[in-house]
């Protein structure tokens, strides 16, 4: 459990984006103070009050530690992502809600919203494969014959972790995204670049079949204006706030599909059409999401919070 506790520095996922962020708006002084420590424990600084940032699921592995009180004792406070993720925490490893603080995940927002004017309905999935991919990539083939005027811009890979090796089983349906005339395949890109092409989108499509914690990639398409067609699973209702289509999980992924197929091509459809209650409704998402998903709000729940442990 106290090893080193150092990110990959080439890794470009979520946790690290989020981590890199705080220590770039925390004020100095505070920074110095408090050791931050993301998920998973690998060394403690002796001379400094010692956070733990949970992103992940409680698994046995890496928070079974949790269970005891001298190892929480450890930590000046646990903060969660999602009260979705602080239930979890008390379920599992029976951490007291009193020893936890929600403070949710954040972004840069895209500022106010941009109606799109393309006679394109542009589709995006922007996570890794293992999330969802096998079941998208065979609707949107299915629903592609049905719909003449859909396009998928595909950002996935695990390189984005720096772990090529695990892309394998998943390179088959990266070429059968290749094959196809309406899907742009882009692999791992930096965040600006998908972060641009989600202006330019209409529909998040992602039937997630993980049980997120919380969603970055959802909070950022909700942020840029896109319309989220998702699963009511994990930490997804909770960060999609309502304005999402959501659909019931299902472990059966046969099942899965059809109940995704079905939602995302009624939203194709509202897509299309462009009335003006919906892109009001849009406009009011993207308000939502830049008012409370905003680094500006969460910045200063921070300080509050590490002020107070001080």
């Amino acid at each position: 459990m106290m090893e080193a506790n150092e990110l990959s520095v080439r890794a470009r996922g979520g946790t690290e984006l989020m981590l890199q962020a705080l220590h770039a708006r925390l004020d100095p002084e505070l920074a110095r103070q408090f050791q931050i420590i993301p998920s998973r424990v690998r060394s403690l600084a002796p001379d400094r009050k010692r956070i733990l940032w949970l992103h992940d699921k409680p698994s046995i592995e890496e928070a079974s530690f949790l269970e005891h009180a001298d190892n929480r004792a450890l930590f000046a406070g646990i903060v969660c992502v999602s009260h979705y993720q602080a239930a979890l925490y008390q379920m599992i490893p029976r951490v007291p809600y009193a020893e936890m603080m929600v403070l949710q995940n954040a972004i840069e927002p895209f500022g106010p919203y941009r109606p799109r004017r393309s006679d394109r309905v542009r589709l995006i999935y922007h996570t890794t494969p293992d999330r969802g991919l096998a079941i998208l990539v065979p609707v949107f083939e299915h629903l592609a014959m049905r719909h003449p005027d859909i396009e998928l811009d595909v950002f996935s890979s695990f390189s984005i972790y720096d772990w090529t090796a695990r892309d394998e089983p998943y390179r088959p349906l990266f070429e059968r995204c290749r094959a196809h005339p309406r899907i742009r395949y882009h692999g791992a890109q930096p965040n600006a670049v998908v972060r641009s092409t989600l202006a330019e989108c209409d529909v998040f499509a992602y039937p997630n079949i993980e049980p997120e914690t919380s969603c970055i990639a959802a909070i950022e398409a909700m942020s840029a204006g896109c319309l989220t067609v998702c699963a009511a699973y994990g930490g997804l209702p909770e960060t999609c706030a309502n304005f999402a289509r959501l659909y019931p999980f299902t472990e059966n992924m046969h099942d899965h599909a059809q109940r995704f197929a079905g939602v995302l091509d009624a939203v194709i459809d509202t897509v299309r059409q462009r009335r003006a209650g919906d892109e009001r409704l849009r406009m009011q998402q993207v308000e939502y999401f830049t008012r409370f998903y905003s680094w500006d709000q969460r910045i200063r729940e921070w300080d509050a919070y590490l002020r107070g442990l001080l």
